[in-house]
């Protein structure tokens, strides 16, 4: 294996085991149980430098829900979106997950950055470099007051949401095959949403995000658009990836879309079922480097939130995937531009320096 290449991740749900277990937070962080994805151990064995870690609010569960996971991996399948969740129920679930990053930056191992600046130094000071992202814009009142006070602990990046409705906008449903185009584009209160994040310099997340939806930030936003976890439609049709129309918006933003490690929205079948080696990695990121260009696709893992290849395991993986570029015909520079530098360059358009 060759020298550890820095990675940086537009995507995990680390916070939300921590949510989950929080009575056994510093054992979840800083030993490595073998659970789940990512620790700081196995980070730092991986290369992993840092990365998005994201605030998402778990839909409540009945005791008649299907087994989504189980349809998930026998296709053709629409799941059902959730039910909208209030923000009066999403503001005490958000505090806490914020929380436990904040516990996370006094433990002294990870620092929350606010620019470009902090994420270098974080790197060089052998830090993890966090980005507070929500996925989902449910802990946010439509009055856009929330939005000031998470900007001010340290939110710089927001999507509008996950797989179902918010006050801002829809969502697209689990489905495959699927287009993205499911539903209504941005409410007013997502119109306003969209023009305060530019005004903030909070970065907008168009995953999980339907079409028309996609088009009104498209047409609305002045910094460019990023998917932080999405893959190629044209590859595995799924509602959850981008068409090519939506990618080339994306290239001629000068935004950028980090890969999906998720093997439903890798394997041309569609089944959310693992596999050996990183073909299908290799496929997606060839397509997402042909129409975007070298310097907008980046690694967007969904660590902690999604069955994910075999021969990656989890985080410390990396290296592993990082020899399959090579062996697949990518140059070192490349490789970085994809382990890390793109993110940093486009975080840059997007902040400021």
């Amino acid at each position: 294996m060759s020298e550890i290449v820095p990675v940086f991740d537009g995507h995990n749900d680390f916070l939300l085991r921590l949510l989950r277990d929080p009575d056994s937070r510093d054992i979840t962080w800083l030993t490595d149980t073998g659970q789940g994805h990512l620790d700081l151990p196995r980070m730092r064995a991986g290369g992993f430098a840092g990365g998005f870690f994201a605030v998402y609010i778990p839909s409540p569960k009945a005791h008649d829900d299907p087994n989504f996971e189980a349809i998930m991996r026998n296709p053709p399948f629409v799941l059902p979106l959730p039910e909208e969740i209030p923000f009066a129920a999403a503001l005490p679930v958000a505090m806490k997950m914020v929380g436990h990053l904040l516990w996370m930056e006094r433990e002294g191992s990870l620092s929350i950055c606010r620019s470009v600046a902090d994420i270098r130094a974080a790197m060089a000071g052998g830090k993890i470099a966090a980005i507070l992202h929500f996925e989902g814009a449910e802990p946010i009142d439509p009055d856009l007051d929330a939005l000031h006070v998470w900007h001010s602990l340290g939110l710089r990046s927001l999507g509008p949401v996950w797989s179902r409705p918010t006050a801002f906008a829809h969502g697209v449903p689990f489905a495959f095959p699927s287009s993205p185009d499911t539903g209504d584009g941005l409410t007013e209160a997502g119109k306003r949403l969209v023009k305060e994040c530019n005004q903030l310099k909070i970065m907008l997340d168009l995953s999980h995000l339907n079409e028309k939806g996609f088009d009104d930030i498209a047409a609305l936003s002045d910094a460019p658009l990023v998917a932080t976890h999405s893959n190629a439609h044209a590859l595995t049709p799924s509602s959850r990836n981008l068409t090519d129309r939506q990618l080339a918006v994306i290239r001629d933003s000068d935004g950028m879309v980090g890969i999906n490690y998720a093997t439903g929205f890798l394997r041309a079948d569609g089944i959310a079922e693992t596999f050996a080696g990183f073909d299908p990695v290799m496929r997606h990121l060839d397509h997402l480097i042909e129409t975007l260009g070298e310097t907008r696709v980046g690694l967007g893992s969904d660590f902690d939130g999604a069955t994910i290849p075999s021969d990656m395991g989890d985080v410390a993986g990396l290296p592993r995937l990082i020899d399959a570029m090579r062996a697949h015909g990518y140059d070192e520079a490349l490789i970085a531009k994809l382990a890390h530098e793109n993110w940093l360059a486009v975080l840059e358009r997007t902040w400021g320096g």
